[in-house]
């Protein structure tokens, strides 16, 4: 069977309502053999520190303070974001970023958090995942003027322009591609991941987030509280399948390819 990696998701979400272990059997199901599983905020990284520990041939752990969150630092989340790093074999940095999307989102702290977890990937040489929404330029900016991972870094759900792609790629940049961007109106994000050097490709479900469109879904999963539609981990191979007809690689191919992305970031 071919393997799959999952270079983003959210197996710590509270919205799959604890059948995290329903979805991790179906996930194995279908070929994801690794998946880098991203805390947003200081609340939810003992889940991923548990889910780590639970499964860790599979799960990569991920702990960082998501643009969304800032709000909620505590005076020592720094601290306790060292001390999570420090007691989790194979542990990484993310989700972080910068957001100019958001409605009702100040933007007030956020380069400050950003850059300290930066500097943090820097001096640990540890993978980051970066969120970006409209505000590409200045993360352009704050990637030229601090320390950065040797090893590189990743743009998760990468939706910035083509023309940016070179310029970050040559400050360590790696591009995701989640199956949300298999849908018709992201035509953009599609062409820009044309561009992509097959060497800094990455593959992603964003799970419960950024659902595929219905005629890809093969494990369709909604929120018992609300209802509405939730990605599942499982669907990672069609998102896969998709980026081989994109860029005219064989499957097989464009799989060993990423996985070879995959752990040159996660080595664990």
């Amino acid at each position: 069977m071919t393997s799959f990696c999952d270079a983003h998701n959210h197996l710590q979400d509270d919205r799959f309502a604890g059948r995290q272990a329903e979805l991790v059997a179906a996930a194995r199901a279908v070929g994801v053999a690794r998946m880098v599983v991203n805390g947003s905020c200081e609340e939810d990284w003992p889940q991923v520190a548990a889910l780590a520990q639970e499964h860790p041939d599979l799960v990569v752990p991920s702990f960082g303070y998501h643009p969304w969150y800032v709000g909620e630092c505590t005076a020592r989340w720094r601290d306790t974001l060292v001390e999570w790093l420090d007691r989790t074999p194979g542990a990484v940095i993310g989700e972080i970023g910068l957001d100019r999307w958001k409605p009702g989102l100040t933007y007030d702290a956020q380069e400050e958090v950003f850059v300290a977890q930066l500097r943090l990937a820097a001096e640990r040489n540890l993978a980051a995942s970066l969120h970006c929404l409209q505000a590409w330029g200045r993360l352009h900016d704050l990637l030229r003027e601090q320390p950065r991972p040797a090893r590189g870094f990743v743009l998760h759900s990468y939706g910035g322009p083509a023309e940016m792609v070179a310029p970050l790629a040559k400050l360590g940049a790696h591009f995701s591609f989640p199956g949300y961007f298999m849908h018709e109106r992201k035509a953009r994000q599609r062409e820009a991941f044309k561009a992509v050097p097959l060497d800094r490709l990455l593959i992603e479900t964003d799970a419960p987030d950024q659902p595929l469109p219905d005629p890809a879904n093969a494990h369709p999963l909604t929120d018992p509280r609300t209802g509405k539609a939730l990605n599942h981990p499982a669907n990672l191979p069609a998102v896969y399948r998709f980026v081989a007809e994109l860029r005219g690689v064989p499957l097989a191919e464009l799989a060993a390819r990423v996985e070879e992305n995959f752990r040159r970031l996660f080595p664990k």
